[in-house]
């Protein structure tokens, strides 16, 4: 099994940076995440709200990252160690994270792509944000603004199992690409599915060593194409009839990081595209 593909997403909801090596870090690979849009009140905003942020492209650099979007010049933003102090909620149930306003330069392109009052917001320390459930044993527990854990990681072969059943159904909306579900770390050469094998276990991806939390539970984002934001009702549909698994639509693994013995959590190690992968326990 090897790594097919790395992908990043430097603001929450926008377009995906694809990667040839990404270093990772204890809250997950570099760039990830870290910026977020929020609304008048401190809370995320992201695709569930508005489809146009699939147009959004977000280029993380160190020290910064440059926003690009249609009919929007481009934006180039140092990160605000020095911005106004804030608290935000990624969603309304999660604590609410300290982070740093990026100001209005950047609030009045993001208002111009949104048609709303909206805010960017940078995550300079996510140590002390936490994946919202217990974490195993030797795994870090800080994330970035990601939904849940630091990675998701996805297979080929189960992406292609997934489009043998909407062809079998006929479907007017396959073949879905593997960017609908906005992965981190694509994998090629598994059997399908074998990544829900992989739960409660460790995975070594190149230089680093993760855990797989859990499955994915898929929501509303993965129906909205992210080349032009229309919306359909693939992959739901047929995930509710084949991965259907307690009421939770499953794709994916999410992963957290691990310590080495003697080292810190993955820090310093990196992933590369073609890469092998290793399931060791």
């Amino acid at each position: 099994m090897r790594v097919a593909s790395i992908h990043t997403y430097p603001v929450k909801g926008c377009r995906r940076m694809d990667r040839d090596t990404a270093r990772v870090e204890p809250w997950g690979l570099d760039g990830d995440r870290r910026w977020l849009i929020v609304d008048e009140h401190g809370l995320g905003l992201t695709q569930h709200q508005h489809r146009e942020l699939v147009t959004m492209r977000a280029v993380s650099r160190t020290g910064g990252l440059t926003l690009d979007a249609p009919g929007l010049a481009p934006l180039d933003l140092a990160e605000p160690t020095e911005g106004e102090a804030i608290e935000v909620r990624v969603y309304r149930d999660r604590p609410p994270s300290p982070v740093r306003a990026a100001g209005p330069e950047a609030d009045d392109w993001l208002a111009r792509l949104l048609g709303r009052a909206a805010r960017l917001v940078w995550l300079g320390d996510p140590a002390g944000n936490v994946v919202p459930w217990p974490v195993a044993a030797g795994s870090g527990a800080e994330v970035s603004f990601a939904d849940g854990t630091p990675l998701l990681l996805t297979n080929t072969a189960s992406l292609d199992a997934f489009n043998g059943w909407l062809l079998e159904s006929s479907s007017t909306e396959g073949p879905l690409p593997m960017s609908r579900f906005r992965a981190n770390v694509v994998v090629s050469g598994a059997a399908p599915w074998a990544e829900g094998e992989w739960v409660g276990r460790r995975i070594r991806i190149g230089g680093a060593v993760f855990h797989g939390s859990n499955e994915c539970v898929r929501c509303v984002v993965a129906t909205i194409d992210q080349e032009t934001g229309e919306r359909g009702r693939e992959p739901l549909r047929t995930l509710a009839a084949r991965r259907n698994i307690d009421q939770k639509l499953l794709f994916g693994l999410q992963m957290t990081v691990r310590a080495e013995p003697g080292g810190p959590f993955g820090e310093g190690r990196t992933v590369s595209v073609g890469d092998t992968v290793e399931v060791l326990d």
